[in-house]
C-alpha cells in the first residue's frame, strides 16, 4: 500500500506540473507581447540619435507628404513609404516638433502641469469616405439649432441639437481666413475643437484647444502653413 500510494502521489505531483507548465509559459508569452506593444507605441523623440533622417517621405492614401520624424506620436509609424494612418503633434504657435518629454517626479509635477501647447495632427486614408468640406455644408445643418451666435472677430458659433449625433459640440466657422470645426464644449475638461480638410487621397484632421479660438485667424493660419510644409513644393 506504501508503494502504491507513493506512485500516485508521484503521479498527481507530475499531472499538476504539467498543468502549470503551460500555464507559466502563456503567461510569459503575454508579457512579452505587452512589452513589446508599449515599446512599439511609447512615444520617443530619439530620431536623430536612432540615425533616422530629420524627415521622412510617407504616402498616405497614395499621397506624399514630408513628415518631420520628431513630430511622429508612435514610434511604429516612424519610417518611410506607405502607411493607412500617421499621428503628428507640433509646439503651437512655432510649428517645430516637440522635443523630448522631460522626467516628472513627486517634486516636479506642478511644474510640468503646463497649458496644452500642441496642435495635434491625424493624416488617414479617406477611402473615399464623405469629404470633410461636402459633410460641412449637407450633413451638419441637418443637425444644427436655429438659432447663431456671432463671436467676436467674424467668426460664428452654431450649437448642435441635445437630440443629435453631435450633441454636446459646437459648428465655428469663419470666411476670412477659412476655418470650420467641432468643437465640444467646456465642462470637466477644457473643450477641444477639431478642423478637417482633405488633400488627395488622405485626410488632415487638427485638434487643438477650444480656448484658442480666442486667436482663431492665428490658429487658421498655423493649419495653413503646416498643410503646405508637410506636401512640400510641388513640381
Amino acid at each position: 500500500m506504501t508503494v502504491l500510494s507513493t506512485v500516485s502521489h508521484r503521479r498527481r505531483r507530475a499531472l499538476a506540473h504539467a498543468h502549470v507548465v503551460p500555464i507559466l509559459l502563456g503567461g510569459a508569452f503575454a508579457a512579452a507581447a505587452v512589452a513589446l506593444v508599449a515599446y512599439l507605441l511609447w512615444p520617443t523623440w530619439t530620431a536623430q540619435r536612432a540615425g533616422l533622417p530629420d524627415r521622412l517621405p510617407v504616402s498616405v492614401g497614395g499621397t506624399l507628404f514630408n513628415v518631420p520624424t520628431a513630430s511622429i506620436r508612435m514610434k511604429i509609424q516612424r519610417h518611410s513609404g506607405p502607411q493607412e494612418r500617421v499621428d503628428l503633434s507640433f509646439v503651437y504657435p512655432s510649428l517645430e516638433a516637440p522635443a523630448a518629454p522631460k522626467h516628472v517626479t513627486a517634486e516636479t509635477v506642478d511644474q510640468a502641469m503646463q497649458p496644452i501647447d500642441r496642435i495635434f495632427l491625424s493624416i488617414a486614408a479617406h477611402r473615399d469616405s464623405l469629404a470633410p468640406d461636402v459633410r460641412a455644408r449637407t450633413i451638419y445643418p441637418r443637425y444644427l439649432g436655429q438659432a447663431a451666435n456671432s463671436a467676436e472677430d467674424g467668426l460664428t458659433v452654431r450649437t448642435f441639437r441635445s437630440d443629435s449625433p453631435y450633441g454636446s459640440e459646437d459648428l465655428v466657422a469663419a470666411n476670412d481666413p477659412a476655418l470650420t470645426a467641432r468643437c465640444t464644449r467646456d465642462a470637466a475638461t477644457p473643450g477641444t475643437c477639431l478642423s478637417e480638410r482633405r488633400i488627395d487621397g488622405a485626410d488632415l484632421t487638427f485638434r487643438f484647444p477650444r480656448s484658442w479660438l480666442a486667436q482663431w485667424r492665428e490658429v487658421a493660419g498655423a493649419m495653413d502653413r503646416l498643410t503646405a510644409q508637410l506636401r512640400g513644393p510641388k513640381g
